[in-house]
């Protein structure tokens, strides 16, 4: 029986207000600092890397909660536009829709969220026939959704007895601690762990002192451990082998949602055939690609643009 959807998304889902570049100290008393942009879009890791994954080519569906307000219907209507299937984001009556400020500096920026709905997202957010009925499940923002990370070892555990493959992006714990009861659980039940170095180095604890070693650390656990390392490009280890890529140069105007532009065309050049190497020289053009224009989805590539990007810098290194 063919499946109806080749990737389910699980995870957050949020308006970002992008606003940037801020070239000072971010000032209080009051005072009011200009900036050159400032837009708003569709945020949330998952949310984003939903649309990039759409837009490779595969048909994706999105499972959550946002509220019943304005923002969770433009949360809606641009997860659709972007054409990813919304039957199963769930209207919550009590909680607002998260909301998050992103404040660009040039070499960084910082991130304020107000978790709305992210604290009552569960298992329940997720529908059994989408689970089982689709080739893939990613889940992301473990940290900001307690009651479905405690659920993921259950949700991915029957992905994968129905035949799908799993991936995580965890992102970051605003608590800083790193250290979640049950990660064991769900790195066993994870078949690709997407983190960045940083996130990367934190997860795999203190012993880790590189990118490289933290992989290596996380790979030992069970997932095939693939790490973003900005404009080193990105490695991945499979519990023996260290694989490369040198990634695709950019001259970013903003990163907000590189990395889950990233996820998206590793999760989709694994489920094209694609050979490890491969995959990560695709998937580190999708993130570099994406940084084009302003906020996570307005730039991000198709798999002809992406392959193109590929091949032009196979031929320029």
């Amino acid at each position: 029986m063919p499946h109806h959807f080749d990737l389910l998304v699980i995870g957050d889902a949020n308006p970002d207000v992008v606003l940037g570049p801020l070239d000072a100290p971010l000032a209080f008393g009051q005072r009011e600092q200009l900036v050159d942009t400032g837009l708003l879009t569709l945020g949330g890791s998952a949310a984003i890397m939903a649309c990039g994954a759409a837009r490779l080519g595969l048909r994706t569906a999105f499972a959550g909660r946002v509220g019943d307000d304005d923002a969770g219907r433009f949360v809606r209507d641009a997860l659709a536009a972007r054409g990813v299937d919304t039957g199963a984001l769930r209207l919550d009556p009590d909680l607002p829709t998260p909301l998050t400020v992103v404040l660009n500096r040039h070499d960084d920026r910082a991130v304020l969220t107000a978790a709305g709905t992210l604290s009552a997202t569960c298992a329940e957010d997720v529908p059994a026939a989408l689970l089982t009925g689709c080739r893939h499940v990613h889940a992301a923002s473990y940290f900001l959704m307690p009651e479905l990370a405690a659920a993921l070892p259950t949700l991915f555990g029957a992905a994968r007895e129905a035949g799908a493959t799993t991936s995580l992006d965890t992102n970051d714990d605003p608590s800083g601690r790193w250290a979640p009861p049950d990660f064991g659980a769900v790195l066993a039940a994870t078949d690709i762990l997407l983190p960045n170095a940083a996130e990367a180095c934190a997860l795999a604890g203190p012993g880790a002192r590189t990118p490289q070693e933290a992989a290596a650390e996380l790979a030992a656990r069970g997932p095939l451990v693939v790490v973003k390392d900005g404009a080193d490009g990105a490695l991945a280890h499979d519990g023996r082998t260290l694989t490369r890529t040198r990634g695709v140069p950019a001259e970013p105007r903003d990163t907000v949602g590189a990395g889950d532009s990233f996820d998206a065309g590793f999760v989709a050049a694994q489920l094209s055939g694609l050979p490890l190497a491969r995959a990560l020289d695709l998937a580190a053009a999708c993130g570099a690609l994406s940084t084009r224009a302003f906020g996570g989805t307005a730039a991000q590539p198709t798999w002809a643009e992406a392959l193109a990007a590929v091949s032009r810098n196979g031929k320029n290194q």
